[in-house]
Formats: C-alpha cells, sequence, structure tokens
C-alpha cells in the first residue's frame, strides 16, 4: 500500500483539503492518506471554516480532523511527502534532518504547471486553491498509475 503525507504550513486549510479530495479519488484503490503540518500554531484544531465549506460545495467528503505536526517517524513511514508551496520544505527540513528518502515534493511539481499553491488563510481564495489542489491530485494519482505504485 502506498502512503502520502499532504505538508502546509498549519494542517487546516490546504493540506486537509488535499488530504479528502485525494482520498475520495483514491478510496477504491491501496492508498492511504494523510495531512500534517510543518509548524505547531494550529495543533489540535480542526479544519479551518472556509476549508470544510470549500470540500462540502464540491460534495467532497470529510471526517473529524485535528492538526497535527509531522515527525521524523511519519516522514519515514510515507512514501510521499507532499509540500503546497515551497515555503513548507526549509521547515520540514528542520524537523526531519535531510530528505534521504527522496520523498519531499510540491504538489504541483506533478503537474506541466509547478509551483506553489497560494495559502488561503491570507488570500481567501479557497475556490482557487481547491481548483490547483483537485489538479495536483489528479497529476499525482496520474503519476502513481504511470509508474505502477498502484
Amino acid at each position: 500500500m502506498k502512503k502520502v503525507l499532504f505538508l502546509c504550513h498549519g494542517n487546516i486549510c490546504r493540506s486537509p483539503i488535499a488530504e479528502f479530495v485525494f482520498k475520495d479519488m483514491t478510496r477504491a484503490l491501496p492508498i492511504h492518506v494523510e495531512s500534517m503540518a510543518v509548524s505547531r500554531e494550529e495543533i489540535g484544531n480542526g479544519i479551518y471554516p472556509p476549508a470544510a465549506a470549500v470540500l462540502r460545495a464540491h460534495s467532497i467528503p470529510f471526517a473529524s480532523h485535528r492538526a497535527r505536526q509531522i515527525t521524523r517517524a511519519d516522514y519515514d513511514d510515507f512514501d510521499y511527502v507532499i509540500v503546497m508551496e515551497s515555503y513548507n520544505i526549509p521547515r520540514l527540513m528542520r524537523i526531519i534532518g535531510e530528505d534521504d528518502g527522496n520523498k519531499v515534493c510540491r504538489l504541483l511539481d506533478f503537474t506541466d504547471a509547478p509551483g506553489d499553491i497560494e495559502d488561503p488563510w491570507y488570500s481567501g481564495n479557497f475556490e482557487k486553491v481547491f481548483n490547483e489542489i483537485s489538479y495536483g491530485c489528479k497529476a499525482l494519482l496520474e503519476h502513481l498509475k504511470q509508474n505502477g505504485e498502484v
């Protein structure tokens, strides 16, 4: 079973959106999906209400969620550690030490338009972020299929 971990700053907006979008896309496949934070700021908090609203608006089911920070053990346990933006990578490296498993990448790196996904906490543009995450998740799933990983 492939294990995919999505990361963002606080684990209340982008990474939970990615977690539940990807779970919805892969529910019939042997893929385990979670999301976490690179910061400690939101630990224990649930999905930010506008993030939950955008999931509901697109009929993406989601469960109870509590933000938590990644550990080195989490890094070791997952096959893919996918961040939402470059800004997350230095923070992640301070936690895990180094990417010795070559697991860390940005979600949009799987697409034909690599780049960062903005933080909707600041921009307020949850619909745009949802669309970018969905695009990235579709490309990630295609990557896994093309490489015989699912």
